[in-house]
């Protein structure tokens, strides 16, 4: 695997979580792990692998933060996101985890889940979509599944971001006055709120039945967003093996003729420059 270690080197300490990371060195930090999963496409694509990485937590937990840094980088024909909405009424005749299998990667691709098939046991549990028998027969079926996943040469990673009360409830509340997030304040995490609890059972029980060898579940702490993302993606190049490949020939951009064609008088339509 490839890793620069004079860029990362090892903290003698523990980092002192009470204190916010600075920007400027999140995004120091940031620019070498992107350097870093451009190498690790740029490997998945050559040598055809297939990659899935699995992210649940609570609402406001960091989700969506986490998986941004990791692709904003990287092409999304290659890092595909897979965000799925409430099922159709089609879907809902299905076998529950059919929706989620034809998004599974092929050769060359790796598929971030924004919330998987353990929405059964999360959120349609405690919200009521799903009985407790629906539920409990999903957390019996799911480790098989996931070793027929790995067996078949997908690597699978699966990260849980904690977040405490306090936290969450600040960063719901700061959805509601920021004109940018309202839209991740929906109808459903107004009720979910209260649950906490619920929510905190069906995260232990979940678990308890899918923290397995093959397929075993890394929680990721996100109090501090910054921090969060650092380690996720820090933990995700190292457990997925990948080399830098070798250079290629400098790039060089060739000379080019302009001035071979007159352009037309076309009355284009210029948008207004107010910036």
């Amino acid at each position: 695997m490839s890793k620069d270690k004079k860029k990362h080197p090892k903290p003698s300490t523990e980092p002192d979580k009470s204190v916010k990371l600075g920007r400027q060195d999140y995004e120091r930090e940031l620019e070498l792990l992107h350097i870093e999963l451009v190498k690790l496409q740029q490997w998945v694509v050559a040598k055809g692998l297939k990659v899935i990485v699995v992210f649940e937590g609570r609402d406001g937990a960091g989700k969506g933060g986490t998986i941004k840094a990791i692709t904003e980088r990287v092409s999304p024909r290659v890092f595909r996101v897979v965000a799925l909405p409430a099922p159709t009424e089609r879907e809902k005749t299905q076998m529950y985890i059919q929706r989620y299998i034809q998004h599974l990667p092929a050769a060359g691709e790796v598929v971030i889940f924004d919330r998987s098939w353990y929405n059964r046991a999360g959120v349609e549990r405690v919200m009521g979509f799903c009985s407790e028998e629906q539920s409990q027969k999903f957390l019996e079926a799911v480790p098989l599944f996931e070793r027929n996943i790995v067996e078949s040469g997908i690597i699978l990673l699966k990260y849980w971001l904690e977040v405490s009360p306090e936290e969450q409830s600040r960063r719901l509340e700061g959805r509601i006055s920021d004109g940018r997030k309202t839209w991740k304040l929906t109808a459903m995490d107004i009720k979910s709120y209260n649950r906490w609890d619920d929510y905190t059972k069906a995260r232990d029980d979940m678990f308890a039945a899918s923290d397995t060898s093959w397929a075993p579940w890394n929680m990721a702490l996100s109090e501090d967003k910054k921090r969060v993302r650092l380690n996720v993606i820090n933990h995700l190049l190292a457990h997925i093996p990948y080399q830098e490949l070798p250079a290629q020939k400098p790039i060089k951009l060739p000379k080019r003729k302009i001035g071979g064609y007159t352009p037309s008088n076309y009355p284009f339509r210029i948008i207004a420059e107010r910036f």
